[in-house]
């Protein structure tokens, strides 16, 4: 809601609005309480009928000329006009109300009326544009809710006047006009505000109308004619106009004919209990309008419409059974809910379906349809009361009415009302949100096509579309006895593999040359580890045969991988599940042509998947918070532990982590950046957490690089505090790396003297707070908050060309990677992270350690990547499942004598990155110890993961291989990651197959380089309004999505920010 009110011209509009039903409302009321006190009986009702005719009169004869201007000339100018057309109406009303002139007020009624009819259907014309498509319904309800409120406003403030001014013993109508005749001052008043409400709204665009209004095709009924047909020729139209034109009809007979119900059954004559009860469905309206809105959040919920219409026809019938007024409210209140759940979604569907230049044509001819409709039920009204028929009777037929309009709407919607309460019950637990709603059309055949993660992606789709949709599904699914009545009341389309397939296809085709929309799940399986699969060709054979004007519409959900529903891991369903609504996010593609190869539409999933990700990622936690809900779930658990002999548990892990940072933050309060010189181990992890839970921005300096390296880096930074051990700078001079003279400029704090200067007290006090208090108060007493859109490290990426560049790496890219890499991962119970890559680089510091500490797997670290029999011994104490590595130190693992396959038994997934895996390096590893090397690809300006390769997965019979695997490649995008392949020069994407720049989006892209505007112009690119990252790679993607590297377009090599990997490997030290 807060959203719709933030957009331009969202509050004078909403305004404007207010004040025009006021003020029309409030002269109906004003003639409408004269004729109650003036007339009873058959008079009474007639004449109430007829002032309402006269409301209605304007918007059938004026249905053309209404929707043309409203689509010629710009709509709020049409509203302006009508505006200064309703001051001058209510000055001529307000001396009709002196002069005691009933007759006369009586027929300007028809002059606010016709002023109502030009301005409903620009009001209703300019929604779609302010407030945006998939905002339809909530907005609708907004609109709906302020008009009731000013309905329910008006009534009250003129009926209560109207009874304070109206004299004791009545009177002829002339006289109690004379008496009330300041009310007139009221509707000038209010008229002139609605004047300056709408100068205030921003004018929209003309729309040339395609077809000239002449009075000769007015008088002639052609234009007429041209314009119903337009409705005729769309049943979505005709029926949701049906379907309203129904509802305020019924809605008119019960105004019209319960006053005398109530004066006869009820002996109520007072005009303000009156009034009371028939505003009481105004509330409902507005509260069913404001709950329409709630359940429809960017989407249109059409699964309401069913439940209202029976919810209004039960009330009508309910009706008689109220004999106090207070229960006649209360019941009135509850059919103007029912009413409300019933209109916002149907006005949303007009306006959705209608073309933006038709859409005041459409407009008006619902305004035709309803108000023809009320007119001809008013009519019938005022004939049953002149032949005598008792107003009890008549709300009987009205409720008769609303019955079967009930049961046609469930017979005409059962998908909707099935994908409703399918809605309710799983939106309890899933809170479904739509990005791209308007990519789909509102008509027209469309095939829609995404990935499959779980048992109710189908739900979820037809949850978030407006239109009905029809799943294709596997035939050994569909035939089960217990669940074939259900999918055939969805619509489902069977269809199994093999020769059979052909005629399912058949189906889907003609079906989409029936304008209906189907889905289909291209992989054929739910997918085993996250990824997205195979695409197979099924869809494109239903392509075929399917019309020219029949499009393609990717989709992308995101946030059911690791649900109940998925074939993720326990683990990782117990990592993902959250505590009360998980977030799902069904992302709509931009229309593509129906032949669209599988290739591109796998590339344009991937993008749908960039969006959905970086939409979910703004719900992430910093690193410090998520680190300690992490701990706190299970804060006995094993978390760090190292080669040289210490094992930390979670809850010890974060004890320390606190007790560092208390220290950080009193040495360098006023400091953003500090640094820290440390080398893979327990202590240099714990150093790590501890300066982002200080609230600090953590750069690890490269104590491999040169001196003047390290001093630029420093420099860059503005690094005044250092955290480092003396026992490691000891071992630095040890092998010839000197930084003494860095170190002079520095405040540098050294672990020893930390650790020293924490008493046993403070640290039982420190780790009874983590055992004991909830995170949320953890952070707020021990860490500095942080927005997780800060910069949370700065990483120097090294490389041949001139001194290292700074990359700025947010809270929210590390998170974001971090989840992208543990999804892919589908982390087990039993894993256990190997980590010896160094933490100055992007993938030791993201892979193997923030994402082990963030997902709660242990970590196991060793300090010296070279040392590979210090690194197998580790993982066999440890039965370590998942190492990262580069192809240079795994060929060290296939020399080394000592070390043997037993060692890497537990091992199931190594990774390897950094560099081109050489094919003799893989082959080798595999004959050696039997396991499978996966190359991924990623750079540190991507925090760094971009791509993997992972096992494939071997289904069921009915689900075969799902292939996770292509060597020689680096594998596939990584969840919400988009990967092209464009011309280097113009950015153009190029064909499959086709090497070119390679260019990487998603959550997991840097903010940019330090102090280095110029570089990062150059570096990130904004294409069709998504930020791009150019990596300086050369490659291609094969057709099923996975990326080859070939060179570098620049001089130097670099992947995943490891330059010089055999320099690395050579100088990494063993001890902290």
């Amino acid at each position: 809601m807060q959203a719709l009110l933030r957009s331009a011209g969202a509050w004078p509009y909403l305004m404007a609005i207010f004040l025009n039903a006021f003020v029309d409302l409030g002269h109906k009321i004003v003639i409408q309480n004269t004729i109650f006190k003036s007339y009873d009986g058959t008079q009474q009702v007639v004449l109430t009928a007829l002032v309402n005719g006269l409301i209605l009169l304007p918007f059938i004869l004026l249905f053309s000329p209404a929707g043309h201007l409203s689509d010629r000339i710009p709509r709020v100018s049409v509203l302006r006009v009508s505006a200064w057309a309703a001051v001058a109406v209510s000055l001529g009303i307000t001396a009709a109300y002196y002069q005691g002139w009933f007759w006369l007020a009586f027929a300007m009624t028809l002059l606010l009326a016709i002023q109502s009819a030009f301005y409903s259907p620009a009001k209703y014309g300019l929604v779609k544009g302010l407030f945006g498509k998939p905002r339809l319904a909530e907005a609708n309800g907004l609109v709906q809710a302020v008009t009731i409120a000013a309905i329910l406003a008006g009534t009250v403030a003129f009926t209560a006047l109207f009874e304070y001014w109206v004299p004791a013993g009545g009177g002829s109508p002339d006289e109690l006009l004379r008496h009330i005749a300041p009310l007139g001052w009221l509707l000038v008043l209010n008229s002139v505000l609605q004047v300056v409400a709408l100068y205030r709204l921003p004018l929209d665009p003309p729309r040339p109308a395609p077809t000239p209004l002449t009075w000769a095709r007015y008088r002639s009924g052609t234009a007429l004619r041209e314009n119903l047909r337009l409705i005729a020729q769309q049943p979505v139209l005709r029926l949701s106009i049906i379907g309203l034109a129904t509802f305020w009809s019924v809605g008119q007979v019960l105004l019209a004919a319960f006053p005398s119900y109530a004066k006869d059954a009820l002996s109520i004559d007072n005009t303000l209990v009156l009034q009371a009860i028939l505003a009481a469905s105004g509330i409902g309206i507005a509260l069913g309008s404001l709950l329409a809105s709630s359940l429809s959040r960017n989407r249109i919920e059409t699964g309401l419409v069913p439940v209202g219409a029976v919810g209004v026809a039960i009330g009508l019938w309910c009706l008689p059974l109220f004999t106090t007024p207070a229960s006649q409210a209360l019941n009135f209140v509850f059919i103007g809910t029912m009413g409300g759940l019933f209109i916002v979604p149907l006005n949303a569907l007009i306006q959705f379906h209608a073309a933006d230049h038709q859409l005041g044509t459409v407009m008006a001819a619902n305004n035709w349809i309803q108000n023809l409709a009320m007119l001809g039920f008013l009519a019938l009204t005022a004939l049953f009361a002149l032949a005598g028929v008792d107003s009890h009777y008549l709300l009987l037929l009205i409720a008769s009415v609303a019955m079967a309009g009930g049961a046609y709407t469930i017979l005409k919607l059962p998908q909707s009302l099935v994908r409703f309460v399918l809605g309710f019950l799983l939106t309890r637990r899933y809170r479904v949100e739509v990005h791209g709603l308007e990519n789909l059309p509102a008509q027209g055949g469309v095939l829609l096509l995404g990935n499959h993660i779980s048992w109710i992606d189908w739900a979820m789709v037809q949850i978030a579309s407006p239109r009905p949709v029809r799943f294709v599904m596997l035939r050994s699914i569909y035939q089960r006895w217990y669940l074939r009545w259900f999918f055939k009341a969805l619509g489902c389309i069977p269809i199994e593999r093999g020769e059979q397939a052909d005629i399912a296809l058949a189906k889907v085709a003609n079906m989409l040359n029936a304008g209906e929309v189907v889905c289909l799940f291209p992989e054929g399986a739910i997918s085993y580890n996250g990824q997205l699969g195979e695409l197979r060709r099924g869809y494109q054979r239903a392509c075929q045969q399917a019309d020219p004007s029949v499009c393609i519409v990717p989709f992308y959900l995101r946030g059911l991988w690791g649900s109940q529903f998925s074939r993720s891991s326990s683990k990782l369903k117990e990592l993902r599940n959250a505590p009360l609504h998980r977030s799902v996010v069904v992302a709509f593609g931009k229309p593509l042509p129906k032949d669209t190869s599988a290739d591109v539409l796998k590339r344009r999933i991937f993008e749908q998947a960039t969006h959905s990700w970086l939409h979910a990622m703004d719900t992430l936690p910093s690193l410090p918070y998520a680190w300690i809900k992490s701990v706190k779930r299970r804060p006995g658990a094993p978390a760090v532990a190292d080669t040289l002999g210490s094992a930390l548990s979670a809850g010890q892990a974060l004890t320390g982590s606190l007790l560092i940072a208390k220290r950080l933050m009193r040495h360098s309060a006023q400091e953003p950046v500090v640094g820290v010189l440390l080398s893979t181990s327990s202590a240099g992890v714990l150093t790590n957490m501890a300066t982002l839970l200080a609230g600090k921005t953590l750069v690890n300096l490269n104590y491999t690089a040169s001196q003047e390296a390290l001093a630029f880096a420093l420099q860059q930074a503005e690094v005044r505090t250092l955290l480092t051990s003396r026992r490691f700078v000891t071992k630095l001079e040890q092998r010839g790396l000197d930084i003494t003279p860095l170190l002079t400029s520095l405040r540098v704090l050294y672990l020893e003297d930390l650790q020293a200067s924490m008493t046993r007290r403070e640290r039982l006090m420190t780790w009874l707070a983590v055992r004991c208090l909830p995170g949320w108060l953890l952070q707020t007493l021990f860490c500095r908050a942080q927005d997780a859109r800060a910069t949370a490290a700065i990483l120097f990426s090294s490389g041949s060309e001139g001194m290292p560049k700074g990359v700025m790496l947010s809270h929210r890219n590390l998170m974001a990677n971090i989840k992208q890499t543990s999804d892919v991962l589908n982390t087990q119970h039993d894993d256990v992270v190997m980590a010896s890559l160094p933490t100055f680089h992007a993938f030791g510091f993201t892979v193997t350690q923030l994402l082990p500490l963030v997902e709660g797997l242990p970590l196991v670290c060793h300090a010296d990547p070279t040392d590979v029999s210090g690194v197998a011994k580790a993982v066999s104490q440890h039965q370590a499942t998942i190492m990262f590595s580069t192809s240079s130190l795994l060929r060290l693992f296939n020399r080394h004598p000592k070390v043997q396959a037993e060692q890497l038994h537990s091992l199931r997934i190594v990774v390897a990155g950094a560099e081109k895996l050489d094919e003799r390096v893989r082959e080798g590893f595999m004959a050696k110890f039997g396991k499978p090397i996966y190359e991924g690809y990623g750079a540190t300006e991507t925090a760094p993961v971009v791509s993997v390769n992972l096992p494939d997965t071997l289904g069921s019979r009915s689900q075969p291989l799902q292939k996770g695997h292509q060597p020689g490649t680096v594998g596939m995008p990584l969840p919400g990651t988009s990967v092209k392949v464009v011309d280097p020069e113009s950015l153009d994407e190029l064909p499959t197959g086709q090497a070119g720049m390679v260019i990487v989006s998603g959550p997991q892209v840097m903010q940019g380089y330090l102090n280095d505007p110029e570089r990062t112009a150059s570096a990130l690119k904004t294409l069709d309004g998504q930020r791009w990252y150019v990596t300086g790679d050369k490659g291609y993607m094969d057709e099923d999505g996975f990326l080859t590297l070939i060179d570098r377009y620049t001089r130097f090599a670099k992947k995943a920010d490891f330059a010089g990997a055999k320099r690395l490997a050579e100088q990494q030290l063993s001890e902290p």
